[in-house]
């Protein structure tokens, strides 16, 4: 089997020795086993990109109320939710642009870019001394560090067929790893006059700006990952034409292969050709795009409600944490998520499918968030042991559902427009996204403000409406709106 794909490839086109994308297909070809090392590249700077998204949302509560910009302590998450939104807006405006480089240029030029704006932007969001400086240069950082799109597609071309599920699980586990690591981080490190006396004067540069340290922290981890890029191979064709079209067959024949001969090889290449034309017309990809960003939005409004949530007074149905309380949670689930998707996801996706694991994922997470605000009537070690169970099964699921969501988009299209595919992902996710963080910053002040409601009171509301959204992305992964790719009748 093995020795026909390969006669297979080499009739369809020499390898050309300058082009990086045919070194890297030689390899594959010639290495059976698991890129380790290419993935560990991958997860390094996968997880630069992640840390910084969420890492704002333990301590920008304090951040706004130190800008005197709220009138009233019920508005504050207003304007936090703003500068949470400004990341994704920027990203939302630019992720087509950097996924047509990615495709014209190569994926790694795109990557260290994107790589570069987070050690200059981050460092200079920590020293932000108002609200709009902190706005802007969240919204230039999404502007340039669109790079979830391009390192996916990139993922998905490094690695054999059979192993294309890790890698995208690599990516989605390195991102929900930021995604929780990067707040514990901010948790942690913010404000550290006040947390570590000892350590930090109050006449240092962090007394002056007291949310400086965890940025710098990762924009320093940043620079590292920009040295591990040195050893990420480009995967683009850049020669012939042909070229793309050999990289697109030997998708397919790879994906074949795998299914135990049961599609024909030339009829799916024709209807990928069907789709090069344009992409919005591939309703399989757009589909799958519409249910990514409707579990997006969700994940992104729950991001900016726990952090809110936790570090809200008790008497407005928080947890009355500290913003070092936080980053505990948030690192322990962190640790719990790295176990699991690197552990049991493979073999879970490959028995159920990554469709089954995306349903199973969204149906378990609506009973839980159901639980959470009754969680903040307990107190103590309980209290403490019952959030961190919850928040670990939590971010499994939702980086479950997302890894699941990753494997039918990057099959849907072919290798040469898998940047753009992904870039237009990640625009149309960048969108809904935007709105998860004002959105929820908007509805967590007005829940604080009806505690004593007849109908779901407090953050009962709150917590609903995370249920209504995971509820009908539940529903569009089903047909007639969800269509799989590679599926024929």
């Amino acid at each position: 089997m093995e020795e026909s794909r390969t006669s297979l490839l080499e009739r369809e086109a020499e390898y050309c020795e300058k082009c990086p994308g045919c070194k890297v297909d030689r390899l594959k070809q010639e290495q059976a086993g698991v890129p380790y090392k290419l993935l560990s590249f991958i997860w390094i700077v996968s997880l630069c990109t992640a840390l910084q998204i969420s890492s704002l949302f333990p301590f920008v509560y304090f951040m706004i109320r130190d800008f005197h910009i709220a009138k009233r302590e019920e508005d504050v998450g207003f304007y936090a939710g703003f500068v949470g939104s400004s990341f994704m807006v920027g990203r939302a405006l630019t992720s087509l642009f950097w996924g047509v480089v990615a495709d014209r240029y190569g994926r790694k030029p795109v990557i260290l870019i994107g790589t570069f704006s987070v050690v200059v932007f981050n460092t200079l969001f920590g020293l932000s001394t108002n609200f709009w400086m902190a706005l802007s240069m969240r919204f230039f950082l999404g502007c340039f560090n669109s790079l979830l799109g391009t390192i996916r597609a990139y993922a998905s071309e490094v690695c054999r067929e059979e192993y294309r599920a890790l890698a995208l699980s690599v990516v989605s586990t390195s991102r929900g790893i930021g995604l929780i690591i990067g707040p514990a981080i901010g948790g942690f490190f913010a404000q550290p006059v006040e947390k570590y006396p000892n350590l930090f004067a109050e006449s240092s540069i962090f007394g002056r700006f007291p949310y400086l340290l965890p940025c710098l922290i990762i924009s320093v981890y940043a620079v590292g990952s920009l040295v591990a890029c040195k050893w990420l191979p480009e995967t683009l064709h850049k020669h012939a034409e042909k070229a793309n079209e050999r990289a697109d067959l030997h998708d397919i024949s790879e994906h074949s292969s795998n299914d135990s001969g049961q599609k024909d090889n030339m009829v799916e290449l024709e209807e990928k050709q069907i789709h090069k034309s344009n992409l919005l017309k591939n309703w399989p990809l757009m589909s799958t795009i519409i249910v990514y960003c409707v579990f997006s939005l969700q994940e992104m409004a729950y991001s900016e409600i726990f952090s809110l949530w936790a570090v809200s007074d008790k008497k407005y149905g928080g947890l009355s944490f500290s913003s070092q309380d936080v980053g505990e949670v948030l690192a322990i689930s962190g640790l719990g998520l790295l176990l699991f998707q690197l552990l049991l996801y493979p073999p879970v996706e490959r028995r159920l499918g990554p469709l089954m694991v995306t349903r199973l994922s969204a149906v378990i997470s609506i009973p839980l968030l159901s639980c959470f605000p009754y969680i903040a009537m307990l107190s103590g070690v309980v209290l403490h042991l019952v959030i961190n169970c919850a928040a670990i099964l939590r971010n499994t699921l939702s980086v479950s559902l997302v890894t699941g969501l990753f494997i039918l988009l990057n099959n849907v299209v072919p290798q040469s427009q898998r940047g753009a595919a992904n870039a237009i992902s990640i625009t149309a996710m960048s969108v809904f996204k935007a709105f998860g963080p004002a959105g929820g910053g908007a509805l967590f002040s007005w829940a604080q403000e009806r505690q004593v409601a007849s109908f779901l009171p407090g953050d009962q509301i709150v917590f609903f409406a995370l249920n209504v959204v995971q509820f009908i992305g539940l529903l569009l992964t089903f047909k007639p709106f969800l269509a799989e790719p590679y599926q024929r009748e």
